[in-house]
């Protein structure tokens, strides 16, 4: 099988003294491309990085600012990003949305960060990220008050009602599936749901090094790649399809949302050249 891991942290610290390891784990599940997404400056720089290295050619990358620091989003810090957007390696714009549940940043910060990384990602053709909690539909108020000519994203790690999921749908967005489906409490809501996604919009994730699913949670605190094969098999448990050709089907989805020829390495890609815009 080709499994894609569609939204991980890579970057994180908790990677940095088994590294090899966890790259060798993932080969071994299957997991034969991994997105790293970005939530600030830093943690993007160092996605970039990561998904620029010769030996690990199914790395990718996106760049954005979390909806956590948006009281630190400013023009000069878009503009790096913009910069780092250009870098082959990069093929999405995110993690940006809006939380109200911690509110980490003030909600008018929140939302003012959100709308610009919008039109950004417009402007540079790229497909988003999105991160949403307990925004009360102003996420999705937000969207569509911001006109787009080609928008299209995931609605990373979904866990919400059925019509706001239908809502993203609506809109053409891509869902995101994470452990959670594999919790037998919180996951009860999401899998009496996701039967309702067309098999077109479906993406799988670890959110590595969080939400570790179900039985790997038991042993380990820190979710990885490799894990990432446990949501697609208890997805297509509760789908009730072979393994296999949802494997596939889910795989060409994200190679296509995120604009990358069936997984081809950003380091096959001229790199003399922006990747777009």
């Amino acid at each position: 099988m080709r499994i894609f891991d569609s939204h991980c942290h890579l970057d994180d610290d908790l990677f940095r003294g088994d590294w090899a390891a966890v790259m060798d784990r993932a080969a071994a599940n299957e997991v034969k491309a991994m997105m790293i997404v970005g939530v600030g400056l830093g943690s993007s720089e160092r996605a970039v990085a990561l998904a620029s290295d010769p030996r690990h050619p199914h790395l990718f990358a996106s760049v954005g600012i979390h909806p956590h620091d948006a009281s630190q989003c400013d023009d000069a810090l878009l503009a790096e990003l913009i910069r780092l957007s250009h870098h082959p390696a990069v093929v999405a714009w995110g993690e940006t949305g809006l939380d109200f549940n911690r509110m980490f940043s003030p909600r008018d910060d929140q939302e003012r960060c959100f709308v610009r990384q919008l039109e950004i990602a417009d402007e540079l053709d790229l497909p988003l990220i999105f991160h949403e909690r307990d925004s009360g539909g102003r996420f999705r108020e937000l969207l569509q008050a911001t006109p787009a000519r080609n928008r299209r994203g995931v609605v990373h790690c979904f866990s919400g009602s059925r019509a706001e999921m239908q809502a993203y749908l609506a809109m053409g967005l891509h869902i995101g599936i994470t452990g959670i489906l594999t919790i037998k409490g919180r996951g009860k809501q999401l899998r009496e749901l996701v039967g309702e996604i067309p098999i077109d919009r479906l993406l799988i994730e670890t959110d590595a090094p969080y939400l570790t699913p179900t039985p790997e949670r038991n042993k380990y605190r820190r979710n990885e790649p490799a894990f990432v094969r446990r949501v697609l098999v208890r997805l297509a448990e509760v789908l009730a399809i072979d393994v296999e050709p949802l494997a596939d089907r889910i795989w060409r989805n994200t190679c296509a949302l995120y604009g990358v020829a069936d997984g081809a390495a950003a380091s096959d890609r001229d790199t003399d050249q922006p990747a777009h815009g």
